[in-house]
């Protein structure tokens, strides 16, 4: 995208934003334009002041001091019926969409008056499928939300802002779940919508996605608008100093002979949870001194064989096995006394209790064990003296032990679960989604922690939607589709583009894995 978006007229305007959280300076006098038909990229770690900034566009939060306007117009602080007539639209991250209703009712939800006695569907239908035509967005109409893929779902959201009318699409990592095939495919609706005139605020931790999609980049730090750069005159060197204020690179592992398998999976299956989906014959060997990863559009199992090697579900048929031991009575506590030390998907859901204070979260899956545990109670000196020790070798940034871990950034909460982890050296490590949601000062640290683990001999399990971290990282991979696993690939020996056809679905017809 070369266009130069500067030379047309301004869509939205931003001028002088400040919002404040009692002592928190989350956006302080941020000022920028958006014009039509251009994309704008945002950058800045977490905790920069991105989400503020969009929640006031969008008019989820009302802005301190300054104003907005769109169109030539003030934009009305605190209503986001006011920024949706005004012609701004927001796909989330996360879905909302009801998966019990079709394409088409999820689409005109919303749009119709209360009182009007019948829907005029014909008409809806014909400006869905119109939409759909101009912008490469192909989707069933009358197909439940609920049997789509991720990319399709993706795919209605954007329809239900255009069905809006949007002339202001802001996109929050847009490509979080996708496979790189559906990211292509977005990326060309993109370039569809732009050429029409639209307008595009779009949110990434991905830098090459950043350059490949924006034509501008705008970066946040601190709350503090620190950079604007023409993406075609900057790189991902110097944004990513922008954001950090320093010299980052992400870590590589070097090669590393891996040692003794002391996980094993054969013939593994689960039941399938709801709508969850169970797995399907699974063979894995962790093997010491190895990172493990595993590719996949989320969704796809990668719940369930976690469930399964942090002892929260027991096979249905096939059998785990530790350091060639086949294990019985398999639960949380077996798999922690077998070495197995987890990193959860979800750091507030499953990894932390909001309310409880460092210190508690420290010791959460080991209150019971030595040396926290003396005759029955928790030696409370003993539990702070541990999360002191992972506060200062982790370099977890918080008041101290005794505050709710609900008052710290994703960041530091992910290096406190991390530490707790690692502190106790185990053998085997399942780190499920373990940069999820963070910067790239925090991901640098967090992969450099897993690094060393595998270095001293630890088995990684590394389970992660992002297939750049999954390439990265990994010394083999695996890719995981219905609950089905493919055979182990060496790092190197698939493309990008080979592995999302996996991801996909395809290639398992033909291997021992269908």
């Amino acid at each position: 995208m070369t266009r130069k978006a500067g030379a047309r007229p301004v869509v939205l305007r931003v001028e002088s934003v400040t919002k404040k959280f009692a002592d928190l300076l989350a956006n302080d006098a941020i000022t920028f334009d958006l014009h039509a038909g251009e994309v704008i990229a945002l950058l800045g770690e977490n905790g920069a002041g991105k989400t503020t900034l969009m929640n006031i566009l969008f008019g989820h939060y009302t802005a301190d001091e300054g104003h907005v306007e769109v169109f030539g117009r003030p934009l009305p602080s605190g209503q986001p019926r006011a920024a949706l007539e005004a012609g701004v639209g927001m796909v989330h991250q996360h879905f909302t969409l009801a998966e019990n209703l079709t394409v088409l009712e999820n689409i005109v939800l919303g749009t119709e008056p209360l009182w009007r006695l019948r829907s005029d569907r014909a008409a809806a239908r014909a400006r869905i499928e119109r939409l759909s035509r101009d912008f490469g967005l192909a989707v069933d109409p009358d197909a439940r939300v609920g049997a789509l893929s991720v990319g399709e779902r993706q795919r209605v959201e954007i329809l239900k802002a255009l069905y809006r009318d949007a002339r202001i699409l802001i996109l929050d990592e847009p490509t979080a779940v996708l496979t790189p095939q559906e990211a292509e495919a977005l990326f060309a609706t993109l370039r569809a919508m732009v050429a029409r005139g639209l307008s595009v605020i779009f949110i990434s931790h991905k830098m090459h996605e950043v350059m490949a999609v924006s034509h501008r980049v705008l970066v946040l730090r601190h709350g503090r608008l620190v950079g604007e750069r023409p993406t075609a005159q900057t790189d991902a060197q110097e944004l990513a100093r922008l954001m950090v204020g320093a010299d980052i690179a992400l870590p590589e592992p070097r090669p590393h002979a891996p040692g003794d398998v002391l996980l094993r999976l054969a013939a593994v299956r689960t039941e399938p949870r709801g709508r969850a989906v169970g797995l399907q014959g699974v063979d894995l060997e962790l093997r010491a001194g190895q990172i493990t990863g595993l590719a996949g559009v989320s969704g796809n199992g990668q719940a369930a064989l976690a469930a399964l090697i942090g002892g929260l579900e027991e096979p249905a048929a096939g059998q785990i096995e530790i350091a060639g031991a086949p294990s019985r009575q398999w639960s949380p506590h077996a798999a922690i006394r077998a070495g197995i030390g987890r990193i959860p998907e979800d750091r507030h859901a499953e990894g932390t209790i909001a309310d409880f204070t460092l210190t508690e979260n420290a010791i959460l899956e080991r209150f019971s064990e030595p040396p926290f545990a003396r005759a029955g109670l928790i030696d409370w000196a003993a539990a702070r003296r541990f999360a002191l020790e992972v506060i200062a070798a982790y370099d977890v940034r918080c008041p101290g032990p005794e505050v709710p871990i609900r008052l710290l950034s994703g960041g530091n909460m992910q290096k406190l679960i991390l530490g707790r982890v690692l502190e106790f050296s185990p053998r085997i490590i399942l780190a499920n989604q373990p940069v999820r949601g963070l910067d790239i000062g925090a991901v640098a640290y967090v992969q450099r922690r897993l690094i060393a683990a595998r270095d001293a001999g630890a088995a990684i399990l590394l389970i992660s939607e992002d297939l750049d971290e999954i390439q990265a990282m990994s010394d083999v991979i695996h890719v995981i589709s219905e609950g089905r696993l493919s055979p182990a690939f060496a790092r190197g020996e698939k493309t990008a583009h080979e592995l999302g056809q996996w991801m996909a679905g395809h290639g398992f017809e033909g291997s021992h894995a269908a």
